[in-house]
């Protein structure tokens, strides 16, 4: 035999001819109530508003119509506790009087003002996603930084801000959109620029170093982190003009700093405040003994520092004291020469310096 799941009602009364109530039972789904004080009273003096008349109205049709539709009216319970109730009645018979059933419409009010709630939330949080939105295309276009969003899956150009533009100087109205970001920079540049990308692609940003970027091949000092998106990963690439204390001056009254350092016979290094190298100049490169393919861009200093040497102590120095002079080390190359050097340092700042530059002048033996 098939069983069948027959939906209960939450509320059943036996009523006589006139709505007089006879016997009143609850379901589980219902707290318990003293129905007991309801035998003998008139329905309609149970209910509040405007339900005395829906309840007049259901006890006549079903003395004439014998079942009648549903009405939802306000039960009020021998406690006080009023739930809005959908009833149906029934005549059972000629003189056997009526039946009335009730279902519980308070979960599914509940279940509605929720809905309701939870589509006022996703409105709350579908403009606030576009006032976010709006603030970052204001900063995006109008920063004075240029900033390049890059697909880090194939280092294509998403979007540039106008500053990245101008930096770039690329003669196209859609800011290199979709262009390889490596055909702006340097190809001497290449291998330190992929492999900062990188180190932010495994630890989620960089460390900045100085590469040349457009079609002047200008000196900039990029940094990168990583973005995650609903196409997939980006970098994003902030650019800051290397050196500049002002606005930039024309080429004929720009004085050849980099060349200068590039020439000079000391050693100099720039590093971030971890001692990531940043800039190093040819005379660094001998003292290291690196090849000719090779640069210490991206690398620690003091890989090429001796035993003695703690670098954290040395920038402590700095930070505290704004320089060090006459700092006594030992440098190990990489084809095993060992020199020992005199360090001078400074920070680019006098508090909390984000940039360090060691000058390493070779002691006569």
């Amino acid at each position: 035999m098939i069983g069948i799941n027959v939906p209960q009602p939450d509320i059943t009364l036996h009523l006589d001819m006139d709505g007089v109530i006879q016997d009143a039972t609850l379901s589980h789904a219902l707290p318990h109530e003293d129905l007991d004080r309801w035998i003998g009273r008139p329905w309609v003096e149970t209910v509040s508003g405007v339900g005395s008349d829906k309840v007049k109205r259901l006890v006549e049709d079903a003395r004439w119509l014998r079942v009648t539709g549903f009405r939802q009216i306000n039960q009020r319970f021998p406690s006080g506790r009023e739930i809005l109730v959908e009833y149906a009645t029934i005549r059972l018979g000629e003189r056997d009087g009526l039946i009335a059933i009730g279902r519980n419409l308070q979960a599914v009010a509940e279940l509605q003002a929720r809905l309701v709630e939870a589509q006022q939330s996703m409105e709350r949080k579908y403009w606030k996603l576009r006032e976010v939105e709006t603030r970052y295309r204001h900063l995006f276009d109008n920063a004075d930084e240029p900033v390049i969003l890059i697909r880090a899956a194939n280092l294509r150009i998403l979007e540039a801000n106008p500053a990245a533009i101008r930096a770039l100087r690329t003669e196209r109205s859609d800011g290199g959109e979709g262009r390889a970001v490596l055909g702006d920079v340097a190809a001497e540049d290449r291998e330190a620029f992929q492999a900062m990308l990188g180190r932010a692609r495994e630890h989620g940003k960089s460390t900045g170093i100085l590469v040349r970027l457009g079609a002047h091949r200008e000196l900039w000092l990029a940094r990168a982190s990583l973005m995650s998106s609903d196409t997939g990963d980006l970098f994003l690439l902030q650019l800051t003009r290397a050196g500049a204390a002002g606005p930039p001056q024309p080429e004929a009254d720009r004085v050849p700093v980099e060349e200068l350092i590039e020439r000079g016979p000391d050693a100099f290094v720039v590093t971030d405040r971890d001692g990531t190298v940043l800039r190093s100049n040819q005379a660094f490169a001998d003292l290291v003994e690196l090849a000719r393919d090779q640069s210490a861009v991206g690398a620690c200093i003091d890989r090429w520092f001796g035993a003695g040497l703690d670098l954290g102590g040395l920038l402590a120095a700095v930070r505290r004291d704004g320089r060090v002079r006459q700092f006594i080390a030992v440098v190990r190359g990489a084809g095993g020469r060992q020199s020992q050097v005199e360090i001078s340092a400074v920070g680019s700042a006098d508090v909390d310096p984000h940039y360090f530059g060691f000058l390493l002048r070779e002691r006569s033996p």
